[in-house]
């Protein structure tokens, strides 16, 4: 996976600088061109001479070039190498720079890198225990995640400062190995497509303050909206109410009932090569919701009864028009799961259904990690073992590649 690739290495101010060297070396062995940018802080620890010795090309220190050199040059070198890379690693990423990053900083060269890249980009923590297991950079590591970056937790250990505990940079050989695994999950085989992807819940209004609700988090498309723009496609997430960051690069509309997801969804369905329905948009919706809060006093019985009725099923409606496009859909199921899900795949069109049971372990709503099992419209199935939902959705996204091939 590295022959031919293109990787550039931002160092930060820690002391774990020195593994970086060694990172660089292997890197080449293994085939890849290598571009390392430093903060001035970085400096502290290791020269830029070096880097550059190691790569093979100049390594840049500063945002701004020398203003009191003989020849002053301008420069978009943050574009040029933004363009240029397959993927950027940060290593080792201090508690200061993760700040940063997840709160788009760009005051060193390397932040400045970072806003403006196109490529996937790694995130190598390093820092004394209590820095790592701080709230605040627990905080901000969650947030990196959730904004499509790739975090590799720190190893264990004895650590610079003589104190035992989590914040060791990896060894190289684990750094190599999760650089790999991010190339080979953002092959661009996805290059010129359009892919619609709903996430999370609908509110569906009662009154004023109150709905009805369900408990998805939209961790699960909101990791295919990450993986699908990795893989070079135009992404539109169109997402119910949830707390997460909007990927790098993905087009994100806001919406809060399901009728609002429906008139979003056609009017963006003609444009798009795939659809898939992640969100757990709710059946069901109040008739007469009130415009004002309902006070508890100006009930007289014991009891208040909320009439319902059903909303418009999106997946359905968008399977009887597909013309040519794939669309997915999910069975969020606790029993007959596999006859449920069939039913869904036959009645709503479907290339392939994504079946779930929010009661096995590893799949619960709010996990980082998901169980699932494909079946597709011949009514073969596929069991996947408990993975990340990230890998769950490159899982999906090799089979919508598949059929778009054809």
């Amino acid at each position: 996976m590295l022959k031919g690739k293109k990787i550039l290495i931002g160092v930060t101010g820690g002391i774990a600088a020195y593994k970086v060297c060694f990172v660089v070396r292997e890197l080449r062995k293994a085939g890849a061109e290598v571009r390392v940018v430093m903060t001035e802080s970085a400096k502290e620890f290791i020269s830029p001479l070096t880097f550059s010795t190691l790569s093979g090309y100049e390594v840049i220190v500063g945002t701004f070039p020398d203003s009191t050199a003989a020849v002053v040059k301008g420069s978009t070198w943050h574009i040029d190498l933004s363009l240029w890379a397959d993927l950027m690693l940060v290593a080792p990423a201090t508690a200061n720079t993760i700040a940063k990053i997840a709160h788009g900083f760009a005051d060193n060269a390397v932040t400045t890198l970072v806003l403006s890249l196109r490529c996937p980009l790694a995130v190598a923590p390093a820092m004394d225990a209590d820095m790592w297991a701080n709230a605040t950079t627990q905080e901000n590591v969650e947030r990196l995640k959730e904004l499509g970056h790739f975090v590799l937790p720190p190893d264990e250990g004895e650590l610079a400062s003589g104190l035992v505990g989590a914040g060791r940079l990896p060894e190289v050989e684990t750094i190599l190995r999760f650089v790999e695994n991010i190339l080979e999950k953002a092959h661009r085989n996805l290059q010129g497509k359009r892919i619609l992807v709903t996430a999370g819940p609908t509110q569906e209004p009662i009154d004023a303050v109150r709905f009805i609700s369900n408990r998805s988090s939209g961790k699960m498309g909101f990791a295919i909206a990450n993986a699908a723009t990795l893989r070079g496609a135009d992404v539109t997430l169109v997402s119910g109410p949830v707390s997460l960051q909007t990927p790098r690069n993905v087009t994100r509309v806001d919406v809060e009932t399901a009728e609002e997801m429906l008139k979003v969804v056609q009017r963006h369905f003609s444009r798009q090569d795939a659809i898939i329905m992640a969100a757990a948009v709710a059946d069901f919706a109040p008739r007469q919701p009130s415009r004002q809060k309902m006070k508890k006093e100006d009930v007289q019985e014991r009891e208040l009864t909320v009439e319902l009725e059903k909303t418009e099923d999106i997946l359905e409606s968008l399977g009887r028009k597909k013309n040519g496009k794939v669309l997915v859909g999910f069975a969020l199921e606790t029993h007959d799961d596999v006859q449920n899900a069939k039913e869904k795949l036959k009645r709503k069109h479907l290339d392939f259904v994504v079946l779930n049971n929010p009661l096995i372990e590893g799949s619960g709503f709010g996990a980082d990690t998901n169980v699932v099992s494909i079946i597709d419209k011949s009514g073969s199935m596929e069991k996947l073992p408990k993975l990340s939902k990230f890998d769950v959705a490159n899982a999906i996204l090799d089979r919508v590649a598949e059929i778009l091939r054809k």
